[in-house]
């Protein structure tokens, strides 16, 4: 079985992505790596140069920064990325930049790619995630964060990256067959210093919409308000061990009431449905589990 990993990034040291641990948390169940390094205002490239692996390959690209309609950019230079793999890799795991994945999960995700590689059936396998907000200390527990999301998929030319490269689907336009494993992803994009957030916020809106919206809409200020989340539970599990050094190196702090669970009232109500008849009514599921 030969497995090639493949992720996206630009300006990731201006807008402190964990870029490195996001790569070197799945290095080990790759045989290569494909880093496609959009045109940075930054060290970015250097820092990609600096990781000490020979399964890393690193393109280098231009992305289109007009192309705003719901995040299409990142779509585009992620099937770039995607195509850049090696022809006789079986499976190809998807990273974004802000993505973990813990080291206890490598034997699970091993295990289900070689169960799973030769049934045709199966066009992608399914992770589950845990949302950081604010600090390291706490997560999404509102049904407005995505609970699942493709990110190892077959190394086929009819898959391709879906809207903003949240996903995949397959031509013309279906939706991707996958198995659901018992494994995490640890997403962090909303875990940095208040000004450091704040900036990563103002530029993110401007692969959807023009400039205008954005000084408009997005407050003029210097530090993002972690205050405005409508619920959150404390992680008491462990960090990968990736994360240790960055982790160590917060200097921001953010507390947080988990008891407070101000709910709009279309979740509120969907709750209610949901515990009654077992299963999440209206979740985003941008696959069919099989």
């Amino acid at each position: 079985m030969k497995v090639s990993g493949f992720t996206i990034v630009r300006n990731a040291v201006k807008f402190d992505y964990p870029i490195v641990e996001a790569i070197t948390s799945v290095l080990p169940l790759c045989d290569e790596f494909i880093v496609a390094v959009g045109n940075s205002e930054d060290d970015t490239l250097k820092v990609i140069q600096s990781i000490a692996s020979e399964k890393i390959r690193i393109i280098e690209t231009q992305w289109d920064d007009s192309l705003r309609a719901g995040g299409r950019t990142f779509a585009l230079e992620t099937d770039k990325a995607f195509q850049a793999v090696s022809p006789d890799a079986d499976w190809c795991f998807y990273i974004q930049a802000d993505e973990v994945l813990h080291e206890k999960y490598h034997a699970v995700v091993k295990r289900e790619m070689l169960l799973h590689k030769d049934d045709m059936r199966i066009d992608g396998l399914l992770f589950n995630y845990k949302h950081f907000y604010g600090s390291y200390d706490y997560v999404g527990e509102s049904w407005q964060w995505y609970r699942r999301e493709i990110r190892i998929i077959r190394n086929r030319k009819d898959i391709f990256s879906y809207k903003d490269a949240q996903g995949f689907r397959k031509l013309p336009n279906q939706k991707l067959n996958v198995k659901l494993m018992d494994a995490f992803i640890y997403h962090y994009g909303w875990v940095k210093e208040p000004t450091d957030m704040q900036k990563k916020i103002k530029n993110w809106y401007r692969f959807y919409v023009d400039e205008n919206w954005v000084s408009k809409n997005v407050p003029d200020q210097k530090e993002f308000d972690y205050g405005k989340v409508s619920s959150l539970e404390l992680f008491t599990e462990g960090h990968p061990q990736v994360m240790k050094d960055r982790i160590a190196r917060k200097n921001w702090k953010f507390d947080y009431d988990i008891s407070k669970r101000n709910y709009t009232l279309k979740e509120k109500t969907k709750r209610l449905i949901s515990n009654l008849v077992g299963y999440r009514i209206g979740e985003y599921k941008n696959y069919k589990m099989i």
